[in-house]
């Protein structure tokens, strides 16, 4: 595993935990007539905190594509999801609570379960599938999955709507990695010409924003600790659905190692939901009363 891509892929992990932490303390007080709204994007647009969480998600962002574009997705995803551990520390912060058992035990599940599934697997690349329905097979399953997620939020947005937008969030997010590796190997191939003739880029885009407007209507309507387990377990395993699936990413497939991989991977989301149950996450959601920053249109 090359050093620059831990590097980049940690980075990235950091700087998503910690946007994470600040966008949801923003829009936790937003109205909730935006719910599933682009509007809520434009009201948000305008808290300063709000704005410094999406900065440092972009950041993440970036640092996350050039990982992809040096390591394979099935690599970098798992390394993506130490986003929770970066989040914890910044809750952690601001709440002065330790970590405790439960705290210490989750850590040591998603730090393991990385370790685990990267040292079993060895993921490295391969011959991408050229069949484009293999491709919009995986895809579409992916985005009809976030489809129905959503649809059965808007039901109960109140009670269980928060996981499934988390989780819709998630998968279109792991889509997104996909086609950001896809793009990244078009622009090498063929500079911008070459980039901006295919399809990925503006699916990137197109799921960016729809994933941004999801992540944040969950981040309305409930505690942090509620919405990121979800986002965090669902976007590294449609990554690597991704990954392996279309994008020739390879891993050991004897007995042994599947094994450890499957353990691996079912650490990673105990891990996250122990440490995303943490008393150190925010828990509640601050009373909606007019603020300077979120005045009515």
């Amino acid at each position: 595993m090359s050093v620059l891509v831990l590097a980049l892929a940690v980075g990235a992990a950091c700087c998503l935990g910690f946007g994470f932490v600040l966008q949801q303390a923003a829009a936790q007080r937003a109205p909730l007539g935006d719910f599933l709204s682009p509007r809520l994007l434009l009201d948000l647009v305008r808290v300063p905190t709000w704005l410094g969480g999406l900065a440092l998600m972009v950041a993440g962002m970036v640092l996350g594509a050039v990982a992809l574009g040096r390591g394979e997705v099935s690599l970098v995803e798992p390394l993506l999801a130490t986003n929770l551990l970066f989040a914890l520390a910044l809750s952690r912060r601001r709440t002065r609570q330790s970590l405790g058992r439960q705290g210490w035990a989750g850590l040591s599940l998603l730090a393991g379960g990385v370790t685990a599934f990267i040292v079993a697997g060895e993921p490295r690349g391969g011959t991408a599938v050229t069949d484009p329905l293999r491709h919009w097979l995986i895809i579409g399953v992916m985005v009809g999955l976030a489809l129905l997620l959503t649809t059965y939020a808007k039901r109960s947005r109140l009670s269980a709507g928060p996981v499934l937008l988390a989780l819709a969030a998630g998968l279109l997010y792991g889509v997104q990695d996909a086609l950001t590796r896809v793009s990244g190997e078009r622009f090498a191939d063929g500079g911008f010409t070459e980039l901006l003739t295919g399809w990925q880029p503006y699916g990137v885009l197109v799921l960016g924003v729809t994933g941004l407007v999801l992540v944040q209507s969950a981040f309305e309507t409930a505690p942090l600790r509620m919405s990121l387990p979800a986002l965090t377990a669902a976007q590294p395993l449609a990554g690597i659905a991704c990954g392996v699936g279309f994008l020739g990413d390879r891993l050991h497939t004897d007995t042994g190692a599947l094994a450890w991989e499957a353990a691996g991977l079912a650490a990673i989301v105990a891990g996250i939901v122990l440490l995303g149950l943490h008393p150190a996450m925010p828990r509640g959601t601050a009373p909606r009363k007019p603020v300077p920053d979120l005045q009515s249109r």
